[in-house]
């Protein structure tokens, strides 16, 4: 183990915990301000990330493919709100979890009819392949930088939007008091379409930064969601910041367990041992933080309500 590698693991836990933060920052916004429960927003991953595929190998051109998967997540999004969840709020949690667990067997099943149930493939641009040489000596993908830099410039925008403007005003004041919001004048219904509109193109957007790097395939997001539920909790719901903490946590201790755990183990156990115990313990490792975080903080790292 040396510092080289365990520094390169570190960059791909912050990249990782970057994607999850695309997610968890719209989920925990629909959580927080519409009490939403929406199992399906890992489907607005998937068709993110197969609109820019299908799109980049249409046309030939990545941008196309991004500029497409991004804005077509937004409309498919804000159609499933006016569609299927606007006659939810209200709802109880239980109504709100069959619905969305339907959404997702009717997303995987409508990309298994048009694309097929096997994995699709992108090639990078000539632009964003390669890799750059680190102050330890290693290398490291350049794709994989650029990703981790569109998700903290995505996160600066969604702080200054949330903190400085007048449309994060009202997300903020949702999150606190809807029915307040409502009686002030506020037309709540178009707030809802908005905040689930762009909370589910930055899904896609994690979803087509993903696509190069993972198989896109019926049924990827569902492998993320139950990370970026686990880092709602932790950083709390309704709340940024503590979307971007607990998403660069989780991202960092997964990666990180994932890649050191097993090697540890088997400097105190056997090697068998460690081979068998190592990866069941890194899989649990962000759910024992969790636990943790829980034990102390019932409301998360930063409660949207004070």
């Amino acid at each position: 183990m040396t510092g080289a590698l365990v520094f390169e693991q570190l960059l791909n836990g912050l990249q990782y915990g970057v994607m999850l933060f695309l997610m968890a920052a719209g989920l925990t916004l629909v959580l927080g301000i519409m009490n939403l429960v929406n199992l399906a927003h890992g489907s607005l991953y998937m068709i993110g990330a197969y609109l820019a595929v299908a799109t980049t190998q249409a046309t030939g051109s990545y941008v196309a493919g991004v500029a497409v998967g991004f804005a077509g997540t937004l409309v498919v999004g804000m159609a499933m709100e006016l569609v299927a969840l606007r006659p939810l709020y209200g709802r109880d949690h239980l109504d709100q979890v069959l619905v969305t667990f339907g959404l997702i067997l009717f997303f995987n099943e409508l990309i298994a009819i048009i694309w097929g149930r096997g994995s699709l493939y992108t090639s990078l641009p000539a632009w964003l392949q390669g890799h750059v040489e680190l102050f330890t000596g290693s290398r490291y993908p350049v794709y994989r930088l650029v990703v981790l830099m569109v998700g903290l410039a995505v996160a600066v925008v969604l702080w200054y939007v949330v903190t400085r403007t007048r449309l994060g005003m009202l997300i903020r004041a949702g999150a606190a008091n809807r029915t307040m919001v409502g009686a002030l004048g506020v037309n709540i219904r178009l707030l809802y379409t908005v905040v689930f509109g762009f909370g589910a193109a930055l899904a896609g957007l994690a979803g087509l930064m993903a696509g190069p790097i993972y198989a896109v395939q019926p049924g990827m997001g569902e492998l993320i969601l139950i990370q970026v539920f686990v880092v709602i909790v932790i950083g709390g719901i309704g709340s940024i910041r503590g979307a971007l903490v607990g998403a660069i946590i989780v991202g960092v201790v997964d990666t990180l367990g994932r890649a050191f755990l097993r090697p540890v183990l088997a400097t105190v156990i056997s090697p068998t041992a460690a081979d068998a115990a190592g990866p069941a313990l890194a899989s649990m490792l962000i759910y024992l933080l969790m636990a943790v975080v829980l034990y102390f903080r019932p409301q998360g790292l930063f409660p949207a309500r004070g």
